[in-house]
């Protein structure tokens, strides 16, 4: 028989994190800026949000980094996660194009985000925190923040983009199942999200503004630790288990991905399979072309601009050198509520500047029907977010059919999809539209974009 999966044992989990920053060519990433003097932040500024810790591994260009046994003792309840062959979806495409995925869908929550909501929620216990504070988009990070506070006897209070909070009853059910409190954003539990009601009651909300309701409450109740799913160095890290599992099951199949694709909002997913391809590649190891797939919705790499920028709409954390939108954009709200982020992480923000890295950006329609198509042929519905990786598999893979060449492709599918089958549902009625981020409203939030901090 031809084999499908390729497995792990637990004693393969990975024993460290590997850190990008180590092997990045040029200069090191820059600092984060204060938002009032912008200075470099200083530890002492770093410590009012993040445990000691935390603060190490957001610096640090060590390569490794010891993951704590305790956390490795939980990631051992999902991880290593499967990777598969897609030989079904090879023949339904008839192409010479070597397929495989790696499947984050088998965590607790559903998707690849307790990679770093259980080290986050540990190390913020022994700093003495009592409770968690964070925003959440389509649900995922706010679920994996909730699993993180229930493991550890901690409080949590998520703030979810309004848009997925009506889309998705479910993951919030989740969150309060694991006993967490849900909230839609903007709410009236902030200062933030009092003014922005007041002047626009039906905002949809985004990431940018949750993001300033949970800094807001953080910095007003110091026994809740702020912690967030995306972006942030220590966040990229703690994914990169996703691709040093990989690395080892492409070598268990004879095989290395030639491509390797990963859906981009923050970057935590992608930097989590792809820095240990792109790590062992700068270092001297083998060619892969790596591609960050975002929404046309909210094109981040494709048409924003490297700048110094808040990561939250109302400019109350610090500033950050990536590609941006603008922290007051507002995308359309597509399902892919994970994907909405108006910034992305600066060391993806830096390999894509450098031309390690490409993007591009899909609309939902396409996504949705690769999801389908996916689904129809594996047997997994991917979540929307995950369905962006698929969509560019499937188009590489048949690229390959045309050119007659066999090439390995490897993309993430990052979480599984059954909290979003109203968006399926919607796809199938044919009411879907891609919801394409507007010329105005791009450059509307690029104006706002701090013009002393731009790079």
């Amino acid at each position: 028989m031809e084999k499908t999966k390729f497995l792990l044992g637990e004693e393969d989990t990975p024993t460290h994190w590997y850190n990008l920053s180590a092997d990045l060519p040029g200069d090191p990433l820059h600092a984060a800026l204060d938002p009032a003097t912008r200075e470099p932040l200083t530890r002492a500024e770093m410590a009012a949000t993040m445990p000691e810790p935390l603060i190490d591994q957001e610096t640090s260009t060590a390569r490794e980094i010891e993951i704590p046994e305790e956390v490795r003792r939980v990631y051992t309840l999902w991880r290593p996660s499967p990777l598969f062959r897609a030989h079904r979806l090879e023949r339904a495409l008839d192409t010479p194009a070597r397929i495989y995925y790696k499947y984050e869908g088998g965590a607790p929550t559903g998707s690849h985000k307790p990679n770093t909501g259980i080290p986050q929620a540990y190390y913020n216990k022994l700093a003495g925190r009592t409770g968690l504070v964070t925003e959440t988009g389509a649900g995922q990070w706010g679920s994996a923040a909730a699993l993180g506070a229930a493991f550890f006897g901690m409080t949590a209070k998520v703030f979810m983009v309004k848009v997925s909070h009506q889309q998705k009853p479910y993951r919030r059910a989740l969150m309060e199942t694991y006993g967490s409190e849900c909230v839609a954003s903007p709410s009236t539990h902030t200062a933030v999200g009092r003014k922005i009601l007041a002047d626009d009651p039906d905002n949809p909300g985004s990431l940018g503004i949750a993001t300033s309701e949970a800094l807001e409450t953080a910095a007003e109740d110091r026994s809740l630790g702020y912690v967030l799913g995306s972006a942030a160095n220590h966040v990229l890290l703690h994914q990169t288990v996703i691709g040093q599992e990989a690395v080892r099951q492409m070598e268990l199949a004879e095989d290395h991905p030639d491509i390797v694709i990963g859906c981009a909002g923050g970057g935590s997913n992608l930097a989590g399979l792809a820095f240990p391809f792109l790590g062992a590649r700068l270092r001297g190891g083998r060619p892969v072309r790596i591609i960050a797939v975002e929404p046309t919705a909210c094109p981040t790499l494709t048409r924003g601009t490297i700048a110094y920028d808040y990561a939250d709409s109302a400019g109350l954390g610090p500033l950050f050198r990536m590609h941006t939108l603008g922290h007051g954009f507002v995308p359309p709200p597509v399902h892919a509520g994970g994907l909405r982020a108006h910034g992305i992480g600066p060391a993806v923000s830096r390999a894509v500047e450098d031309g390690l890295i490409e993007a591009t950006a899909v609309g939902q329609v396409a996504c949705l029907e690769a999801g389908v198509r996916f689904a129809r042929t594996e047997g997994i519905l991917p979540a929307p977010e995950s369905t962006h990786a698929v969509r560019v598999a499937i188009d590489e893979a048949l690229r390959c059919r045309e050119e007659g060449r066999s090439r390995a492709i490897l993309f993430g599918l990052s979480g599984h999809g059954h909290f979003d089958l109203a968006a399926y549902q919607k796809y199938a009625a044919g009411g879907l539209t891609d919801g394409e981020a507007d010329s105005h409203g791009l450059a509307v939030a690029a104006a706002g974009i701090p013009v002393a901090g731009v790079a």
